[in-house]
């Protein structure tokens, strides 16, 4: 029989990084009783996403950041979306040039992760925020 697992992760980020989510999204997976199946991830924003990255070195994500800070500038004056400062058009296009989801396996009742592969919730505001992210597992 197919089970259905959903809800929402609430994470509070300091500001524009990558917080790891991969204890919470392996916890909620372990607590749907699904054995295999899907588990999908859905960040409920439009200035933050959710990336599949490097876990070992930290140095992964600092270089990820720089390459990003390069790629989008915060105050651009070609950006006209700036009601809520310089960082808010940026914030933007990081988001659409990454992932707003992600599908990964569920095997053996837990998240089919290679040894190093983690889950990030990516910030892209400069000031802390609360966000949410949907979880939501189905299979057998």
């Amino acid at each position: 029989m197919s089970k259905l697992f959903q809800e929402i992760l609430r994470v509070n980020t300091p500001g524009r990084s990558l917080t790891a989510i991969t204890g919470e999204v392996r916890e909620r997976v372990a607590a749907s009783g699904v054995r295999a199946g899907l588990c999908n991830l859905f960040i409920r924003h439009t200035s933050a996403s959710l990336i599949l990255c490097e876990n070992a070195d930290p140095d992964v994500r600092v270089d990820l950041e720089n390459f990003m800070q390069r790629l989008v500038a915060d105050g651009d004056p070609r950006y006209r979306h700036v009601l809520e400062g310089p960082d808010d058009m940026a914030a933007h296009i990081r988001t659409v040039l990454t992932e707003s989801s992600l599908t990964l396996p569920v095997m053996d009742g837990g998240v089919a992760l290679g040894t190093w592969q983690g889950i990030y919730l990516w910030e892209h505001r400069t000031q802390p925020h609360r966000r949410e992210v949907l979880i939501t597992v189905q299979g057998v």
